[in-house]
């Protein structure tokens, strides 16, 4: 298996899944809290319509929802980001502690070694980590893509 990430502010919904057809994409986990994002510009990846054009690019589709910020963490985050003046679309790096508290609370429970015997069982090969920002630094995907190359030697692929 190897894994990618992708974001999706600052695409349009072309580029958005021309990255997901050029890197051969056949599985797409969405770790997302909130699986909708406000207004009209990227209504696209709203799960209904996001699962709906994956289906039609036969691009497997998976919420994993124990892999996404809970609304407690996400708020230490929202806090760092308004003392920088920080939009979230904007950010660039995570704060540490979102970071500290997503390892301890988040990916310390988390079972990858069930998360990886799915992804067997589905023949997942070509997995994207889905979340919303630009930048894999201001994602708590990042994160995750550390653990899965540090600790279980997959490669990564930020797209």
């Amino acid at each position: 298996m190897e894994f990618f990430t992708i974001g999706v502010y600052n695409s349009t919904e072309d580029e958005f899944f021309d990255k997901l057809i050029q890197n051969n994409i056949d599985t797409f986990c969405d770790i997302r809290q909130r699986r909708g994002v406000r207004g009209a510009k990227y209504a696209f990846v709203n799960s209904n319509r996001l699962q709906q054009r994956l289906n039609a690019l036969e691009i497997k589709y998976g919420y994993i929802p124990n892999l996404a910020p809970t609304t407690e963490i996400r708020a230490l985050q929202k806090e760092i980001d308004a003392e920088k003046g920080e939009l979230k679309s904007e950010r660039q790096e995570l704060g540490k502690v979102f970071v500290i508290e997503y390892k301890n609370k988040i990916l310390g429970h988390f079972d990858f070694e069930k998360f990886f015997d799915n992804l067997d069982n589905i023949g997942a090969t070509r997995i994207a980590l889905f979340c919303v920002e630009e930048h894999p630094e201001a994602c708590h995907r990042s994160i995750v893509a550390d653990k899965l190359q540090n600790t279980f030697n997959y490669k990564i692929t930020h797209l």
